[in-house]
């Protein structure tokens, strides 16, 4: 938690890394601080759990986007979160049918956990990223705007811009 004394009516909150910062105006008393900070952590959360589906919802997503754009010729056998794909926003197994997408795309618009669903889908078919690959994957249509999303978030640490997640709130 950080008091501002230039900030008048506005708090806003946000994650850094495993932390959790609330801004809230040097003037608050300790109940409305105390109030500001509950009610912005459960506003994240229920963004993150908004942004973050679970195992089974990625795993029908897949099969819905797979029907959608890809005609139905591939189901995965298996879609889920992994903790341990630090450079890669996904990968799959074509073997067993298997997706494995980073935990580091939670939290991402839908629409770009979509484009790599649909990329690793793909993979399942075909293995690297020639002109098939692309005229299947480009059948996505969000494909390079999802594509030019995850270039700029693999850049922004590079970057001194603020953090576009930050949740403002206006007190009332």
């Amino acid at each position: 938690m950080r008091r501002s004394p230039r900030r008048r009516r506005t708090v806003s909150a946000y994650r850094d890394g495993d932390k959790t910062v609330v801004l809230v105006p040097a003037s608050f008393s300790r109940a409305e601080e105390k109030r500001w900070v509950d009610r912005m952590l459960e506003r994240l959360q229920a963004r993150e759990e908004r942004r973050r589906p679970s195992d089974d919802a990625l795993q029908a997503r897949a099969v819905e986007l797979s029907e959608r754009y890809l005609g139905g010729i591939v189901e995965p056998a298996s879609v889920k979160w992994v903790d341990n794909q630090n450079t890669r926003w996904g990968s799959c197994t074509p073997e067993d049918g298997s997706i494995r997408l980073s935990r580091r795309l939670s939290g991402m618009p839908g629409w770009v956990v979509d484009y790599v669903l649909i990329h690793e889908l793909v993979h399942l078919i075909v293995p690297g990223h020639g002109r098939e690959f692309w005229e299947l994957a480009n059948r996505y249509p969000r494909t390079e705007r999802a594509r030019g999303y995850l270039e700029g978030v693999s850049a922004a640490p590079r970057l001194s811009a603020g953090d576009p997640d930050t949740l403002e709130a206006e007190e009332e």
